[in-house]
């Protein structure tokens, strides 16, 4: 078995790879660690894969896989780890952002130190301030929702032992979000290492204004499905719950009040006046459209093949 698999996505990076694969090959070599480079081709419609082929050619420790479109950086992860073969798997950048430098120490985190997953810090950034600002919000945030207490889930350099990555699946836009995968699948050991960040070299970023959209909706997808996709009715039940308790004590009240006015004879207004009887009457619509919705969860949650799978790491 090999030391070190690195998977490295790349979208239109024919400028780069010759630079990064001798970078990675002379910090390895010379710190003596076995490795091979998963290329992920997501697509690119420059001459990135020729590039590729050709540096293989001379290199047998390079491998590669060539998307027949773009699928995104999640998928070309996701097929990665399936084939790496290596103790410790890095996921890192084509972009040469990231530097090779950072691989041993990355190695030793894994294997010495005992940790399941090391995730990048990049502390001092090359970034404009419309991109780092919104990605410390981010952060924050998702340290807030997940109790991981990373400075940067977005940076792309990160180690895993190999039973990690084959635990988790990396789908969507789920590439930022794989420490909270991989504590979910019961390997919670995270730690994080300040790493260098290069300034981008070659070409322009391949991220747009969307990911700002998309990185808080996966936030809040899987954060529920961490927490509640085995038990739907936790969430929804209790919530509606909540909700129509509400609306039936509020309408209970209305109602004793009118009785009790009618009682002492005392002119009373009508209950379809009173706009809290709307918002009760909303409250207790909602309440159980919510315990519902949490019922057909469950319903659904049953009915799921995968209900009774348990990831198991050892056995006597």
């Amino acid at each position: 078995m090999l030391n070190l698999s690195l998977v490295i996505p790349a979208f239109n990076e024919e400028e780069s790879l010759p630079e990064l694969c001798s970078w990675i090959d002379k910090v390895l070599v010379e710190h003596k660690l076995t490795y091979e480079v998963i290329l992920i081709d997501d697509g690119s419609s420059d001459m990135t894969w020729k590039v590729y082929q050709d540096l293989a050619l001379k290199n047998t420790n390079l491998k590669g896989i060539r998307f027949n479109r773009n699928y995104g950086k999640s998928a070309a992860l996701n097929r990665g780890f399936e084939k790496a073969i290596g103790d410790v798997v890095v996921t890192m950048d084509a972009d040469l952002q990231d530097s090779p430098e950072e691989l041993p120490d990355l190695f030793k985190m894994i294997t010495v130190d005992g940790f399941d997953l090391v995730s990048g810090w990049k502390k001092k950034r090359f970034d404009p301030l419309s991109k780092t600002i919104p990605t410390k919000l981010y952060n924050w945030a998702t340290r807030k929702m997940t109790g991981i207490y990373l400075h940067d889930f977005n940076c792309g350099l990160k180690a895993y032992k190999n039973e990690v990555v084959k635990a988790v699946e990396v789908y969507g836009e789920m590439h930022r979000y794989i420490p909270i995968l991989a504590k979910r699948a019961g390997y919670a050991v995270i730690g994080e290492k300040v790493v260098n960040h290069q300034s981008r070299k070659y070409g322009t970023t391949k991220f747009g204004l969307e990911r700002f959209i998309n990185g808080p909706l996966d936030l809040l997808s899987i954060t529920f499905v961490t927490k509640f996709g085995r038990k739907p009715m936790h969430l929804f039940g209790f919530i509606g719950m909540l909700m129509f308790m509400f609306g039936f004590l509020a309408s209970g009240y209305i109602g004793a009040e009118k009785l009790y006015f009618l009682s002492q004879g005392v002119p009373a207004r009508l209950v379809a006046d009173n706009p809290w009887f709307y918002i009760s009457m909303v409250a207790m619509i909602l309440g159980t459209q919510l315990f519902l919705a949490g019922f057909i969860g469950e319903l659904v949650s049953r009915n799921n093949p995968e209900r009774n799978e348990y990831k198991i790491r050892e056995e006597i």
